[in-house]
């Protein structure tokens, strides 16, 4: 991770990229591979609490080399790492970015956004942008509270923290009504932030909500 742009050999092999079978909805890997059956694989999670999201996918589950490339691109000002992680995110969806019409990145607070001086889930969007050539739209929504970190909180705790925390202001709605929007962000946890931002997507007319980050934390795994 020393050079610009690039990941070394040792950090590679030390990342777990997320390949199939995963849980259609949701992008959870399965321990065990589903019994073959008429449509893709949903897990139990995703049958009896449906994300707002239509798919979500990550490149890689989130570990100790993962988090500390999350960590460098948020906290230590490496910014060039955006590009190889976005690349990582658009091999491990390419039918995501493919389908999408819009790509938008999960707000932060204009507070926090002050203190760190830009968003990652941003550069992670524009990098993907630019890779493939769909348009992005930074401002198609807007995080309207600050909310505190959702670092050691439940999951019912997550979900009522970003709970009406995102809208879509009234001049992005055109650029988001009838389209596919793949949302963008750097580690799923839960699925409450990209749940909350993709509710307040479809309410503005979002013919459909696709979601991918870098990283995923799956429990146990």
């Amino acid at each position: 991770m020393r050079d610009a742009g690039g990941l070394c050999g040792a950090c590679w092999g030390r990342m777990t990229l997320i390949s199939p079978p995963v849980c259609h909805r949701l992008g959870t890997p399965f321990a065990i591979p589903p019994f073959p059956g008429d449509g893709p694989p949903v897990s139990a999670e995703a049958l009896a609490d449906p994300p707002a999201f239509d798919r979500a996918r990550a490149a890689v589950l989130f570990g100790a080399v993962s988090r500390d490339l999350v960590h460098r691109l948020k906290y230590g000002d490496r910014l060039d790492l955006a590009a190889p992680m976005a690349r990582l995110m658009a091999q491990a969806a390419p039918d995501l970015v493919r389908e999408a019409d819009v790509i938008v990145p999960v707000p932060l607070h204009l507070f926090r956004l002050w203190r760190r001086r830009f968003n990652q889930s941003a550069l992670l969007a524009r990098s993907l942008a630019a890779a493939s050539g769909k348009p992005v739209h930074l401002e198609a929504l807007q995080r309207v509270r600050p909310t505190p970190s959702q670092v050691a909180l439940s999951r019912a705790e997550r979900r009522a923290n970003v709970s009406g925390a995102f809208r879509v202001p009234a001049m992005a709605a055109p650029a988001v009504a009838g389209r596919r929007v793949l949302l963008v962000d750097d580690v799923l946890t839960t699925g409450a932030t990209l749940d909350a931002c993709a509710r307040m997507l479809r309410r503005s007319g979002a013919r459909g909500v696709d979601a991918l980050t870098f990283a995923r934390v799956v429990e146990d795994w």
